[in-house]
C-alpha cells in the first residue's frame, strides 16, 4: 500500500506522496525546516524514506545513501533549472540518462490463461539500482511533458525549497499544513495585530 502525506511526516519527512518519486526524493533536503536538514544524511533516515517508497519503486532495497543523494542533487538542478528558466548544465542531462539507462527493462509474460499478467523486468547487468532507474525514468518523462511540466511548481514560502506538481491550478504551497499553515497563521497575525 502506497504511504501517504500524513504517514511520511509521522516518519519525519515534511513532504511525501507526491505523484512522482522524484519529487518526494527532491524534498528530501528540507529548507523549509528550521534549521535546514539533509533528510538522507544518515543511513536510518535513508532506509526509513525507501522504506516508505517501497511500493512504488520496482527493487524495495534500498540503493547506496551516496547514490541516491547524487541521484537527488540531478534531478533538484534540473528541475531548478525548469523554474528559473535556464539551461541547465548538459552534465546533469547525461548524468540523468545513465542512472536510468544502467538498468535496462524488458516485458516479461507472467502466469497463463486468465492469470496471466504482463510485468516488466529490471536488469542490474551494469551495476545500476531498479529503484534510481525508476525515479529517472519517472523525471525523464515529466521533464519531456511540457504540458505535464507546466504544473511542476516551487513552494510559494521563499523560506522553502519544497517542489510539488501543481494538480490543482490552486495549489501554491508544499503542504497545507507546513507551509500554508504558516501563511494563514501570518496573515491572522496581521489583521489582528492592525
Amino acid at each position: 500500500m502506497v504511504a501517504t502525506l500524513p504517514e511520511f511526516q509521522a516518519a519525519g519527512f515534511p513532504m511525501g506522496a507526491e505523484p512522482l518519486v522524484a519529487l518526494d526524493l527532491v524534498d528530501t533536503h528540507a529548507l523549509c525546516l528550521d534549521p535546514v536538514r539533509d533528510l538522507l544524511a544518515d543511513e536510518a533516515e535513508h532506509a526509513k524514506w525507501w522504506a516508505l517508497q517501497a511500493d512504488r519503486v520496482p527493487v524495495p532495497t534500498p540503493p547506496a545513501m551516496s547514490a541516491t543523494r547524487r541521484l537527488r542533487s540531478v534531478l533538484r538542478e534540473l528541475f531548478d533549472a525548469h523554474l528559473t528558466d535556464r539551461t541547465p548544465d548538459p552534465e546533469l542531462i547525461a548524468d540523468l540518462n545513465a542512472v536510468a539507462a544502467a538498468v535496462p527493462t524488458s516485458p516479461r509474460l507472467d502466469g497463463w490463461g486468465a492469470g496471466a499478467r504482463a510485468e516488466v523486468r529490471w536488469h542490474d547487468d551494469y551495476n545500476g539500482h531498479p529503484a534510481l532507474a525508476a525515479i529517472a525514468g519517472e523525471a525523464i518523462r515529466l521533464l519531456a511533458d511540457r504540458s505535464r511540466l507546466e504544473t511542476l511548481r516551487a513552494c510559494a514560502n521563499p523560506a522553502c525549497s519544497m517542489l510539488f506538481l501543481a494538480e490543482n491550478k490552486r495549489r501554491v504551497w508544499c503542504a497545507a499544513n507546513v507551509c500554508g499553515n504558516r501563511a494563514r497563521v501570518a496573515r491572522h497575525y496581521e489583521r489582528t495585530r492592525a
